[in-house]
């Protein structure tokens, strides 16, 4: 499932205060409880936004944002009750977008999440490879070349990249893409035969959409097969 926000922070009763409260306004929210269930929740699902704290009973939120860097570039949000500049220094070095200090507002907090969403999401774009996606615009490119898709064919590329080299099985797409837990394998089948000939350079040995066997498919965000 795709989150807008995912926070991480040991304080279990304000991580899950917190989320609650995003998600009262609309912000759908997550929150883990340790470096290790960060990690768990990313085999299953992604977000776009993440709030971090700096200290973790399992591990120091420093290593985890360098860790999840090799991963993906959303924005992350340290929180932390420490004041030290340094500390804010270290974690926008590392790739960290701002520092959040403890205790918070939920309501000034929630006004900085959604300002950061909205930012993102207004420059939206993925590139890798030949392969360009403007989410905002709905657009698609191959080598600069804009390729025509249908809204659904777009809503399932779309799906499959923010959850890149996540394998994604079929009945998270009927419900996620489709919004329909009963649609059917052949048209699933069809609509991943389409994007694959309009985006591989051989649909017949595609290297973005791979097939996991048994299991659904994978958005390969290096462009490799595997």
């Amino acid at each position: 499932m795709v989150y807008d926000c995912l926070m991480i922070d040991d304080e279990k009763l304000l991580a899950d205060s917190t989320a609650e409260y995003f998600n009262l306004f609309g912000v759908s929210t997550a929150a883990v409880h340790s470096a290790a269930e960060c990690r768990s929740f990313f085999l299953e699902n992604s977000a776009r936004l993440l709030l971090l704290d700096i200290n973790l009973g399992d591990g120091s939120g420093f290593a985890l944002c360098k860790e999840l860097r090799q991963k993906t570039d959303v924005p992350i949000l340290f929180i932390s009750a420490r004041t030290s500049d340094d500390d804010k220094i270290v974690a926008l070095h590392i790739g960290g977008d701002d520092y959040v200090q403890k205790p918070y507002s939920l309501r000034v907090l929630l006004a900085k999440v959604k300002a950061v969403l909205k930012r993102y999401g207004q420059n939206d774009r993925y590139v890798r490879g030949s392969l360009t996606i403007d989410f905002p615009g709905r657009q698609v490119l191959i080598e600069g070349k804009s390729i025509r898709l249908t809204s659904m064919e777009f809503k399932l590329l779309a799906y499959l990249v923010r959850n890149e080299n996540r394998v994604i099985s079929k009945q998270e797409l009927f419900e996620q893409v489709w919004e329909d837990r009963f649609t059917g394998d052949g048209t699933l089948n069809v609509h991943i035969r389409k994007l694959r000939e309009a985006i591989e350079k051989d649909p017949g040995r595609p290297e973005y959409i791979l097939t996991v066997w048994g299991d659904g498919y994978r958005f390969c965000g290096n462009g490799q097969d595997g």
